[in-house]
């Protein structure tokens, strides 16, 4: 009885197993032959490390429609990768992957649902492009050696957008928009904004810079290496500051705490038995004082923390809480399955909801902007997708640490640059944006590479 039960639910079949017998991967067979005798597909790993490189090279240099061209071709090259595979290989279907999987299928579920079908229907094939661009991303980074080359390529692509971020603090920069409160004393202060045109999109790109280049001074070995990385990171964090986004400031509190404190959890068996007991209250109490000093002394800096606290009486929070009170309307009459994916479906209902005079292109969070759009499905899946990517992060961590491998260093940077666009993401909605879209699935996939499936993982320990 036993085994008729676990026949009918499949759990003796194996998904290579299941990949050699069914009908597709027969049908697939002319393809494999194909890629066999392929000078060019022999190189697939080189080629998808060429399409994401140029990827990262371009994304805050260039038009967003040019980025995606790159995606769609990036999307080609895997799914022509992944159907000509020379031998079913059992690829490593992680937890992230299942729920990524289920997270597409309530996207689905939304846009079928939706009363705007065919705007959905666009931001649910810009969705599936992200969801390949990940999977490339974490078929490729797999490799130590290829995820350190993509990181030092975004890295310094975004040296160069911070330097010309700091020149326009110098010499200034025309404000594009109105970022400011005309009425407040900050009026006449440059806020920095670089090759992205938006100060609050120019923190977020930059945002998981600071981790990575932190990390960097580590995992870098040569010593001219570790002196450019520790200049990124001082250069990256001043820029952020310099945008003077609140969201921005607040994602960079984040991923600094969180960066410093995994990096001397890491590190942390190797210090003396004092620092092993006060390192962390030194970290807590001087990281505070640090940013207290911080907003005490930089005029400009202490009046934007402020204006955090005053509700309504500064434009920009007026701005929010009335977008905010509209989204909740929209989320309260479609609450299980939203309206769909996509801003295109965003800005086809919202209009029916808006305040006077407080039209807007998103959200402005998120979270919400998940609860409006996949309804509370959706957004339940997105809250486990994150949980789990944390819970795995951090089982991986623990395990490197006993083994000080260094490329454990990224894994601490990937883990603190998401906890920092999330926290941005409270408020803003940036998070969406190609720039920065791309890079959040960068580190996600960074996180899931590290997976070893429970067979693997038994036989290192047995």
């Amino acid at each position: 009885m036993s085994l008729v039960l676990q026949k009918l639910t499949l759990v003796r079949i194996s998904a290579a197993e299941w990949i050699r017998y069914s009908l597709l991967w027969r049908c697939l067979s002319p393809l494999r032959s194909w890629r066999q005798h392929s000078a060019i597909l022999q190189w697939g790993t080189e080629l998808s490390v060429c399409v994401l490189s140029i990827l990262f090279e371009i994304a805050p240099f260039v038009a967003t429609n040019y980025i995606g061209l790159v995606q769609i071709g990036g999307a080609g090259l895997w799914l022509l990768l992944t159907l000509s595979e020379d031998a079913p290989q059992p690829y490593r279907i992680s937890p992230v992957h299942a729920l990524l999987g289920l997270y597409w299928l309530f996207a689905a579920l939304s846009t079928v649902l939706s009363p705007v079908r065919r705007e959905a229907l666009s931001g649910l094939i810009e969705l599936t492009l992200y969801l390949i661009t990940f999977a490339l991303l974490e078929r490729t980074v797999r490799s130590e050696r290829w995820r350190s080359w993509l990181i030092t390529v975004y890295l310094f692509a975004a040296f160069v957008v911070t330097l010309y971020g700091i020149r326009q603090w110098f010499f200034g920069a025309e404000a594009l928009a109105t970022w400011v409160d005309p009425d407040s004393s900050m009026a006449n202060t440059t806020r920095v904004y670089s090759y992205l045109g938006n100060p609050n999109l120019l923190a977020s790109y930059l945002l998981p810079a600071v981790p990575f280049s932190l990390s960097a001074v580590f995992a870098w070995r040569n010593w001219g290496a570790k002196l450019l990385a520790a200049v990124m990171f001082l250069a990256n964090a001043i820029c952020i500051v310099l945008t003077f986004s609140r969201g921005g400031l607040m994602a960079l509190v984040m991923a600094l705490a969180l960066s410093g404190a995994l990096l001397l959890y890491w590190i942390l068996p190797r210090l003396p038995k004092f620092w092993q007991v006060w390192a962390f209250p030194v970290l807590i109490g001087g990281g505070t004082v640090l940013l207290a000093i911080a907003i005490l002394a930089v005029a400009p800096l202490r009046e934007r923390v402020l204006s955090i606290f005053i509700s309504r009486k500064d434009s920009s929070n007026n701005f929010r809480i009335n977008v905010w009170d509209a989204v909740k309307e929209m989320i309260r009459d479609r609450p299980l399955t939203g309206i769909g994916p996509g801003h295109d479906a965003f800005n086809k209902i919202y209009p029916l909801y808006q305040r006077p005079k407080f039209s807007a292109l998103s959200a402005y969070s998120i979270y919400l902007e998940h609860l409006v759009e996949y309804g509370v499905f959706g957004f339940t899946c997105f809250i486990a997708l994150l949980v789990t990517l944390f819970q795995q992060g951090w089982v991986r961590i623990q395990a490197l640490r006993q083994t000080s491998s260094p490329s454990g260093l990224w894994l601490i940077a990937s883990l603190a640059g998401m906890a920092g666009l999330l926290a941005q993401g409270i408020f803003d909605t940036v998070w969406y944006r190609p720039q920065v879209f791309t890079l959040w699935w960068l580190m996600a996939a960074i996180v899931t590479s590290y997976f070893v499936p429970r067979l693997e993982e038994s036989r290192v320990e047995g």
